[in-house]
């Protein structure tokens, strides 16, 4: 054999494998009063070779910036246009026209959230979403413009009625006929892909007895074996991801693919948020990155190479809840790295990621690993509401909670024994922490929008109980 062979054909082997691998995008919220202008954001972004951003909206001046610029864009319709879009064909025409064509193709957009966690969505949207993604959909039939831009809407992993072991994954009952069902439908007739929040620190985060922090982390472990299917896992995103493809596969929705589109670690958090540092937000952004830009698909779809979009660009300051809320970013408004993390294959060559340190924001906690939620009842954790989340938000998420969410409201009825105290803070708490424990204390379930956070200590208001489980 040519001994420069070799080497030859094992550098083909790796730019075949690194072109199968999967993609890295970078979520770009703006709700912060400090932050650069789109150009330099846009150029910043460039700088580190990634490919890929999801936006909020369409503003004019981000859209603007990105011409040109080769970035793949996904943009949203937020949820407040939902109604409109459902209702009025003629309104999601007109603004496919002003929001979509305006600028495609110069500026890549690639595809189309219509709306975002709909269905923890305080103001009751769920009802409103397949009818959007159709009206959106036809509009861009209407430009010719729905075989190169994809219409989907991102769900938070609580619309999963169990995540753990994966092999068990299911979406929530109540929400499989009116919802999945025709949205899936949708997804596979249009070439489209299922959109997935999905966020290993909330699962740590109120679970840290029961899930290893190394197994958040992707640091080596032993890992777990899923009890339904045999397949090992050894981090808590893979399980996750697979609990969404097996919630798909009861469905007999197998073909319809998954991106994505958010992901992150928070590097500071209040005294309750468990994991939140710097350290460790480097430790899960970086392995993340390693993981997909490597190639490979998670123990159940080995062969399903994802899309990951990082949460988020930048700290935005005017962000609602915990401290952890306005600590997701992989830069300072500067447009300094908060931490320093690789975004590409090249970038990769050189990286070791950080080194286990102490968990911050609570107490080291050793237990054994497992592969999702805990349903013990050993490290209660509780949900209560964000006082500082305004009068109007608490009121929406209390009423959601009651009403969609179905959480137990009797005892906070006049009368009742939690009645008092008669206050919004002190009712939501109660509402929030029902419909918390009633989840099984899901990732994602005490969030209600920014409006509420988890506890490690048992709340007091009044004489009032709060539950531990149902």
């Amino acid at each position: 054999m040519d001994p420069n062979f070799l080497p030859c054909f094992l550098l083909l082997l790796c730019i075949v494998a690194f072109a199968d691998a999967g993609s890295v995008g970078v979520n770009y919220g703006r709700i912060a009063n400090n932050l650069p202008s789109a150009v330099k954001v846009v150029n910043l972004v460039k700088s580190q070779g990634l490919e890929r951003v999801k936006v909020y909206d369409t503003d004019p001046a981000v859209l603007k910036a990105l011409s040109g610029s080769g970035i793949k864009v996904t943009v949203d319709l937020p949820n407040q246009l939902l109604y409109s879009a459902a209702k009025y064909p003629n309104f999601a025409r007109s603004w496919v026209q002003k929001n979509i064509v305006a600028y495609h193709p110069s500026t890549q957009i690639e595809s189309i959230a219509v709306g975002n966690e709909v269905f923890v969505d305080p103001h009751n949207t769920t009802k409103f979403l397949i009818p959007a993604m159709k009206n959106i959909h036809q509009a861009l039939v209407k430009f010719n413009l729905h075989s190169s831009i994809k219409v989907s809407s991102p769900i938070a992993l609580s619309a999963l009625q169990s995540s753990y072991p994966s092999s068990a994954g299911s979406f929530r009952p109540e929400l499989i006929e009116p919802v999945f069902k025709p949205m899936l439908d949708f997804l596979r007739q249009t070439g489209s892909y299922l959109m997935v929040n999905a966020y290993p620190f909330f699962a740590y985060e109120s679970n840290s007895d029961v899930i290893s922090l190394d197994y958040a982390l992707f640091r080596e472990n032993p890992g777990v074996v899923d009890s339904g299917n045999g397949l090992k896992y050894f981090n808590l995103f893979d399980a996750q991801i697979d609990a969404v493809f097996a919630a798909l596969s009861a469905l007999k929705y197998d073909d319809v693919k998954m991106v994505v589109t958010e992901t992150g670690w928070p590097s500071k958090g209040d005294e309750n948020e468990v994991g939140a540092s710097v350290e460790n937000a480097a430790a899960y952004n970086g392995n993340l990155v390693r993981r997909i830009l490597t190639g490979g698909g998670t123990p159940l779809k080995p062969q399903a190479d994802l899309t990951v979009y990082l949460f988020a660009l930048f700290n935005e300051n005017e962000k609602d809840g915990p401290t952890s809320e306005r600590n997701y970013g992989l830069f300072y408004p500067d447009q300094q790295k908060v931490y320093d993390i690789p975004f590409t294959v090249e970038g990769l060559k050189n990286y070791k990621a950080p080194s286990r340190s102490p968990v911050s924001g609570g107490q080291q906690v050793s237990a054994p690993v497992r592969g999702g939620v805990s349903k013990s009842t050993t490290g209660n954790t509780w949900c209560v509401a964000n006082p500082d989340a305004g009068k109007e938000k608490l009121q929406a998420a209390l009423d959601f909670a009651c009403g969609e969410g179905g959480a137990d409201c009797r005892p906070i009825q006049p009368d009742a024994t939690c009645y008092s105290p008669n206050t919004l803070v002190a009712h939501s708490s109660f509402a929030f922490n029902s419909y918390y424990q009633k989840k099984g204390r899901g990732m994602g379930d005490c969030y209600f929008g920014g409006a509420a956070f988890v506890v490690t200590q048992e709340p007091k208001f009044g004489v009032c109980e709060f539950p531990t489980g149902y």
